[in-house]
């Protein structure tokens, strides 16, 4: 039931909508005596509740008695407030695109009991005129793993059988040695320069150039200074292209000792008798995240190429609700290292105004994006059924079982509609790529649990793979 109905509120108003832009909209309403008179009644029985006359009780005196003892401008502010809230649907009822967001009202005549003139200003979803979709010349990447990137893997893997040995000589590239460092900038220590008991490997490039090198030829229990500068391209402005000076104290040197790569070590790393069992399977675990990788790009360049040769504009409203989502993931992930939204954008060099900027490029594209994607699920009638969706809830209890707060909300109608949502966009996305490349698209609406472990290309040693397993199992 409309509020007009409810309230009995006439629809005698008259309007007239202009359109501002592709978002936006103004509309210019009169109202007279009818419009008035029973969003008048409305207003003395909703102000009547707080009135308490002598011989009656709070709320049962007769309205007329009450109304002559309300203040005659608290009962025209409460006329005009309601009519305007009433008739609301009513104004924008012809218009093929209703308001998203009510910008502002703005009353430009009143004359209580006899007639009032506003102004709605409001944001609406914009009129989006859907390109061919059917041939857009985006093509998937084809999914290359060159020897190197495997070569890397087993690096790692011989770097993670390495044998460390204490050993009383000076320290050379190579070795690992364990220190305690403060960094100071004219005097005082800054933050993130401060460390005990660090594990580094000496020609691992892991600080800033010198450092390393001026650990070299240092034998455990020496202290020293070691006068650096900052790289002029340092992500953090307060320290780029700064003299500072680091207090080290080396407390042990590790040498480090190689094991042989052969089928012994292979059998370290999980089911397998050669290091050629051990090179396919890496080379199938990064080909596989590789192809995860390249899907997601074709995805996205089909739906930017669709977005280009579309029609369609971002309201401002839903660019903004964007905005915060971004920022909102980026201080989760900051708060996760120890980091607040200021410090993060001083770690990656960047005034609040510039990341403001970029992530509003962003925020417009993905806006531009999910309109598309909604309309072009329309036309080809895309929808979830009930039981995707109680499987993806089901799967998502899973997931949470440890978070009662994520349990919770998964009771929400709210969260089951964005869920219902998402599982569309994801159809929707699946659809444009089955319909562009010729091949059934890759599943996207059931992700494994494991997909962390799916992504890993490392195989680990046994111990960690019964680990895992267990857990998969759970």
């Amino acid at each position: 039931m409309q509020l007009a109905e409810k309230y009995g509120i006439m629809a005698d108003m008259k309007s007239t909508m202009k359109k501002v832009s592709d978002t936006k909209t103004e509309a210019k309403v009169v109202l007279d005596v009818n419009d008035l008179q029973a969003a008048r009644q409305k207003a003395v029985e909703r102000l009547s509740d707080g009135v308490k006359l002598q011989g009656f009780r709070k709320g049962k005196a007769p309205v007329s008695l009450v109304e002559k003892s309300l203040s005659p401008n608290e009962v025209a502010s409460e006329t005009i407030n309601i009519a305007i809230q009433t008739l609301m649907p009513q104004v924008f009822a012809e218009e093929k695109y209703p308001p998203i967001a009510i910008e502002k009202v703005e009353v430009t005549k009143y004359v209580p009991g006899e007639s009032a003139e506003y102004t709605v200003y409001a944001q609406v979803l914009p009129e989006v005129k859907l390109g061919d979709y059917h041939k857009l010349k985006t093509k998937p990447v084809e999914t290359q793993v060159p020897d190197s990137e495997v070569q890397e893997i087993i690096d790692r893997i011989i770097e993670g059988y390495a044998e460390k040995k204490a050993i009383k000589r000076a320290a050379k590239k190579g070795d690992e040695v364990i220190i305690d460092f403060v960094g100071k900038k004219d005097g005082e220590a800054f933050a993130g320069g401060t460390a005990k008991d660090y594990h580094l490997t000496l020609g691992s490039g892991q600080f800033i150039p010198g450092f390393e090198d001026g650990v070299v030829d240092h034998e455990p229990g020496d202290k020293f200074d070691l006068e650096l500068s900052f790289p002029e391209d340092y992500h953090a402005e307060d320290l780029a292209g700064h003299p500072v000076i680091f207090e080290v104290l080396l407390k042990q040197v590790n040498q480090v000792v190689l094991p042989e790569l052969n089928d012994e070590l292979a059998a370290k790393c999980g089911p397998f008798k050669t290091v050629d069992e051990l090179r396919a399977d890496i080379r199938k675990n990064l080909e596989a995240q590789a192809n995860h990788v390249n899907f997601e790009k074709y995805r996205d360049a089909l739906v930017k190429e669709l977005v280009e040769k579309s029609k369609v504009a971002a309201p401002d409203i839903l660019v903004d609700d964007q905005m915060r989502f971004i920022r909102d993931d980026i201080t989760r992930s900051a708060t996760s290292r120890g980091l607040n939204f200021v410090q993060y954008l001083e770690q990656i060099g960047q005034t609040e105004a510039e990341w403001k900027k970029e992530a509003r490029e962003l925020a417009v594209e993905r806006v531009k994006a999910s309109l598309i994607l909604q309309i072009l699920a329309q036309e080809e009638k895309i929808t979830a059924t009930d039981e995707e969706v109680d499987s993806k809830v089901a799967e998502l209890r899973d997931v949470y079982q440890k978070s009662k707060e994520a349990l919770a909300s998964l009771r929400k109608p709210e969260v089951w509609r964005d869920i219902r949502n998402r599982l569309i966009i994801d159809k929707t996305l699946d659809f444009l790529v089955a319909e562009n490349s010729g091949k059934s698209a890759q599943k996207t609406t059931k992700k494994s649990k494991n997909e962390e472990k799916d992504k890993a290309a490392e195989p680990k040693p046994k111990k960690a793979a019964k680990k895992s397993r267990k857990a998969e199992q759970e």
